[in-house]
């Protein structure tokens, strides 16, 4: 009896074909997030942006890396993570997240 052969895919960024939309979410938005706080870190005065977006990247990142499913999404969280953390961590070192604000 013939059966119909799949092709299976051998990619690393391979899905495991069902929609995961909480999960793609929360990487967009890490990604976002990454990329406004990797960004405005290399301006001083901008230290409020960098750090807050890159701390809200971190926990997002850090959900989205708990429940994550397939490997794509879990190496586009790291970059996003990565990306959020050298932004908040020159934010902090700027300025932190209330520098200037409260006194």
């Amino acid at each position: 009896m013939a059966q119909a052969m799949r092709r299976r895919s051998v990619s690393l960024f391979a899905t495991d074909g069902k929609p995961h939309p909480l999960q793609d979410t929360l990487l967009a938005v890490t990604l976002v997030l990454g990329a406004i706080a990797f960004v405005s870190a290399m301006f001083d005065n901008l230290h409020l942006l960098s750090s807050w977006t890159g701390l809200v990247g971190i926990l997002t990142g850090a959900y989205g890396q708990f429940i994550s499913v397939t490997t794509r999404e879990r190496f586009a969280l790291v970059i996003g993570l990565g990306a959020s953390a050298f932004g908040f961590f020159l934010g902090m070192a700027h300025g932190g997240l209330f520098g200037g604000v409260l006194g």
